[in-house]
């Protein structure tokens, strides 16, 4: 953020709570611990002091070259973890409701996330800065990945229903059952 201008750590964390907190969720302490970090290592420097310790940082040559190398050549880490997707891996071992319940609920997550960001859409002044253009572009990406989400929820509820998945969840849960039975015989 400070390519695009100086600002103080309150500043940038205004700024990223109306943009980079659905992407990139921070704290004012972790904030505050970054400029710092980045200051010692000679990446923003303090360019103004202001009352009660306001400090405003600019980004040094250093710090642009570092952020487009991390643009350019650096690839973004691997893929995050799902642990929502993870639990489909398992939900033969519910009842086909349970599992029709689950993924609905996820279809309704996606949802009200949809709405949350079609409202932050909405409420945003975009204008022509850094962050309002390329902000935008990441906004459209959570649009279009929490429609696709609830899509696909709500089609996987119905294949829940279907005879291949219903047969494989009662093999488990048959399986399941006899192993209960068994150990309760060996007690």
């Amino acid at each position: 953020m400070l390519a695009e201008a100086p600002a103080s750590g309150y500043d940038l964390m205004k700024t990223f709570n109306a943009s980079l907190a659905n992407v990139w969720p921070a704290t004012q302490s972790q904030v505050y611990g970054e400029l710092a970090k980045l200051t010692t290592a000679g990446m923003v420097e303090v360019v103004a002091e202001g009352p009660r310790g306001r400090k405003e940082y600019a980004l040094t040559d250093d710090g642009m070259i570092e952020l487009r190398h991390w643009l350019i050549d650096i690839e973004p880490s691997g893929p995050p973890r799902l642990d929502g997707l993870l639990r489909v891996f398992f939900l033969g071992v519910l009842t086909p409701l349970e599992a029709r319940t689950y993924l609905l609920s996820r279809a309704e997550s996606a949802s009200r996330a949809h709405a949350a960001l079609e409202q932050l859409g909405q409420a945003t002044p975009w204008d022509d800065d850094m962050i309002s253009v390329y902000g935008k572009l990441a906004l459209e990406y959570g649009l279009r990945q929490t429609a696709m989400q609830e899509d696909w929820a709500r089609w996987a509820a119905e294949e829940v229903g279907r005879a291949k998945a219903t047969a494989a969840g009662e093999r488990v849960r048959e399986r399941a059952a006899s192993t209960g039975k068994e150990s309760e015989g060996d007690a």
